[in-house]
């Protein structure tokens, strides 16, 4: 019996505590609301980021494949028909405001070749201009990563992103503009996947990878692309220049500077012509005549060879006017007093044999280049003339 006594003794003080730890939890209403007061709400979507992506006219397929794989990225985004070219950028801001967001995306294209990206705060500013470069959509990519729709990814970035003001003025645009707020309704609460923004030769370069494992495995998804950034502005899509890349060269320069690069390969494969003309010698081998001197023994011709040049040497020597050799006569008269071993050596001057029959043809063929050049410039002159004119 005494134990059933302690049993009940127990019971009365577990209802106790419950009915206390009840009544923390509890929330006392007041007995009366007026209609006009609001409900109370539990708020959990703070971070109400939403981003405007839409294009200008004038993208091609890939640049339209990638505007498409951004948006599947991004859960918090909102589209828009494309825009005509003959609007201004300022009414980017009014339509993002219809659209209640407050970041922006744009893509406009220029010659159906080179794509551009406006990145802005609406509808205060900053905003940033880059070219896309080095573009690989999901579609060529076909990578082995895969993460699910929705889902809010983790940014990295480079240390360099701190070091220079510019680039911290555009981390924080990019953690804005890509980072997926929480709670948002159209998002998933998982982290699978990474974007990294490195930069490497004043570019910002763009990845997305796969989380495979907590021990750091990563397998990537796609898409590839490269920022290069043009200027930094105060306001949104205009204002003020805050930066401008002094390294920036626009792809039309490049491209006019490779076609002229190529175009003056005519006149340098012309010019060579000419130069190998004027510097060609009449036969392979001026100094021997005729094919027997490859026959029989190589040393015995060499000799004669020899024998033939000293022969030549002292009828040239013979024939050209006399040269005072009284300098000469000293030098042996000295040398006959001196013994052997500290004579000075006697040296024969030979002179050259001239050929100016050459040196006129090489004249002659050097002009000849030179007046070939010049009429390739002048012709260059012309079209370029009638061009300026035309435009």
């Amino acid at each position: 019996m005494a134990k059933l006594k302690l049993k009940k003794t127990k019971k009365p003080d577990q209802k106790a505590d419950a009915n206390t730890t009840k009544d923390e939890n509890m929330v006392v209403l007041p007995p009366v609301r007026m209609s006009d007061d609001p409900l109370p709400k539990q708020v959990k979507w703070i971070n109400r980021q939403r981003v405007l992506v839409f294009a200008a006219r004038g993208i091609n397929h890939r640049h339209r494949h990638l505007m498409e794989d951004i948006k599947r990225l991004m859960p918090h985004h909102k589209t828009e028909s494309k825009m005509e070219r003959s609007k201004n950028l300022y009414v980017v801001n009014e339509i993002s405001e219809m659209k209640n967001c407050n970041k922006c995306l744009l893509f406009e294209g220029r010659k159906m070749r080179d794509l551009y990206l406006w990145m802005s705060n609406v509808p205060n500013g900053p905003s940033a201009k880059f070219l896309i470069e080095n573009i690989y959509t999901m579609g060529e990519l076909k990578m082995t990563g895969n993460c699910l729709k929705g889902s809010r990814p983790l940014l990295s970035f480079d240390p360099q992103f701190t070091k220079d003001p510019h680039y911290s003025l555009l981390k924080e645009l990019l953690i804005q503009t890509f980072g997926v707020p929480r709670y948002h309704p159209k998002s998933q609460p998982f982290f699978d996947h990474v974007y990294t923004f490195m930069i490497l030769d004043n570019r910002i370069w763009f990845r997305n990878y796969q989380i495979l494992s907590e021990d750091g495995a990563l397998a990537e998804i796609g898409p590839r692309f490269v920022l290069n950034p043009v200027k930094i502005f105060s306001g949104s899509f205009g204002g003020t220049t805050l930066w401008e890349n002094p390294k920036y060269v626009s792809p039309a320069k490049l491209r006019q500077a490779m076609s002229k690069k190529a175009g003056n390969k005519y006149e340098r494969r012309i010019e060579k012509k000419a130069m190998h003309e004027a510097t060609k010698p009449e036969t392979g081998y001026p100094d021997i005549e005729g094919a027997d001197f490859f026959k029989g023994d190589p040393m015995e011709q060499a000799e004669e060879v020899v024998v033939k040049e000293e022969v030549n040497d002292e009828a040239d020597v013979s024939g050209d006017e006399e040269v005072d050799h009284s300098d000469d006569e000293e030098v042996d008269a000295s040398n006959d007093e001196i013994p052997e071993t500290k004579r000075k050596p006697k040296f024969n001057m030979k002179l050259n044999k001239t050929k100016p029959e050459k040196t006129i043809r090489r004249k002659q063929l050097k002009a000849k280049s030179k007046a070939i050049s010049d009429q390739i410039k002048k012709r260059k002159n012309k079209q370029f003339k009638k061009k300026s004119v035309k435009s």
